[in-house]
């Protein structure tokens, strides 16, 4: 297929070869995968500025997406890649074989860096889903700092930067430039950025940003920043987020709010324990949905008022693809005892789903919500389980809500128990919302 870019592509395009550091934060759909590897094809075979280029992606990103658009796209039948991903020993076959870009999935960066003994050969390094480097504790973002210095060009690609707050903004821009525009100490960073927000005592849980402190931020990065919106570039299609709210019975409710005042619920089939606040925010989701796993993991039965309203929304649906975001397993195990559903956990699934061929699919935001490209199957999402995270809910929905979408509409429902976490889960996800999105307003690229 001829690769004819649009005016932010191009613009995009030609920021990378300019740059040797890049942030990319391009909304969901905008292509930054053909972007980079357009530039990657440049300066390899135009400017001969690069040899060898590793490319770091979640993985099904890695073993998917990228290869699909080298393959798919004329100006790039050149470019020469290996995936480094599935057993030890495809890994290193893979690494060993010459190419101009190796993929390797991010759970292996660790084992690349430190325990392959593979020497490193990459003068070019694209983080993709930078966003999953934002703590600077992790292994993989200590084994990706530790070889940041052999290479002379790096870019960061997300579409969420900012999931959880400013925050993570530290360490996803120390792995671009070293700690020169946000700092190379994380104590120095809130010191300079942010003050104590809830605590008890001299024990500080959590901070947020000082006054002033975002424009700051921003204004530090710009320089090395692309930002674009897709519905400032593309005819999108509509997105309609629609919630579905269920009420639980007397009886559930007091089940519900017995477990949040006391951390402890005797039911009929056993005892349901929270051992802190974090497990009891885990319980407490779990409820919500309908059923609670026991300290011997064994599944509760609670209620079915989730599984009524899902099965509302299929009829609804007339025919139509319905594709369902859920959390836990026994969500999913409940879904699939009650519905005809396929996981799409597989390439094979994958292309049936877009080949309209499964009318029920379900996902999981952890490991679906990254890179897949799923807006051919459907244009109907419906999160019977909601997630913390504006990253994986953003992803999620930008499966669907993307470039190539046919239908008109998308439609995104939440199925909400009313008076339970559900609620504040939907007010946190507007109010990261909008951090996020003032992040992306102060650093969009103007052409």
């Amino acid at each position: 297929m001829k690769f004819i870019p649009h005016d932010y592509q191009q613009y995009a395009i030609q920021f990378l070869e300019k740059e040797s550091i890049t942030a990319l934060i391009l909304d969901m759909g905008l292509g930054k995968t053909v972007i980079t590897l357009t530039a990657i094809n440049s300066l390899i075979h135009d400017s001969f500025d690069v040899q060898k280029v590793l490319v770091v992606a979640p993985l099904r990103v890695a073993r998917d997406t990228w290869a699909e658009e080298i393959r798919k796209w004329e100006h790039l039948s050149d470019l020469r890649f290996e995936i480094a991903v599935g057993t030890e020993s495809e890994r290193r076959g893979a690494l060993r074989r010459k190419a101009d870009i190796h993929i390797i999935n991010r759970e292996n960066i660790d084992w690349l860096v430190n325990k392959s003994n593979i020497p490193w050969a990459w003068d070019m390094l694209v983080i993709d889903e930078l966003s999953s480097f934002k703590s600077w504790q992790s292994q993989r973002f200590k084994a990706l700092w530790s070889v940041r210095s052999k290479v002379k060009r790096v870019v960061g690609l997300t579409g969420t930067p900012s999931g959880n707050g400013l925050m993570d903004l530290f360490a996803e821009y120390k792995l671009l430039d070293g700690g020169k525009r946000l700092g190379r100490y994380i104590g120095r960073y809130r010191e300079a950025y942010f003050v104590p927000d809830k605590r008890n005592g001299m024990q500080i849980f959590s901070y947020k940003p000082r006054v002033g402190a975002e424009e700051e931020i921003y204004a530090k990065i710009d320089d090395i920043t692309i930002s674009m919106k897709s519905t400032d570039h593309l005819q999108m299609p509509e997105i309609l987020n629609n919630e579905v709210v269920v009420r639980l019975s007397d009886k559930e409710k007091k089940q519900y709010d017995t477990l949040k005042r006391d951390m402890l619920l005797s039911v009929k089939d056993g005892e349901i324990d929270a051992v802190n606040a974090a497990a009891l925010c885990g319980k407490l989701c779990q409820l919500a949905n309908g059923a609670v796993y026991d300290e011997n993991n064994k599944v509760i039965h609670i209620h079915d008022r989730k599984l009524d309203a899902l099965e509302d929304l299929i009829e609804a649906a007339n025919g139509k693809s319905v594709l369902i975001a859920y959390w836990f397993k026994h969500d999913y195990e409940r879904i699939k005892a009650k519905f005809d559903v396929v996981k799409l956990d597989t390439a094979d699934s994958i292309k049936k789903w877009n080949n309209s061929e499964i009318p029920i699919a379900v996902i999981h935001p952890a490991s679906a919500g990254h890179g897949l490209n799923l807006q051919s199957g459907g244009s109907t999402l419906i999160w019977f389980g909601l997630t913390w995270s504006l990253e994986l809910y953003q992803q999620t929905n930008a499966r669907l809500w993307r470039q190539g979408q046919k239908a008109e509409t998308v439609v995104v429902h939440h199925i909400i128990a009313k008076g339970t976490i559900d609620e504040q889960i939907m007010t946190a996800l507007r109010e990261k919302d909008k951090t996020q999105a003032d992040l992306i307003a102060a650093v969009k690229a103007e052409m």
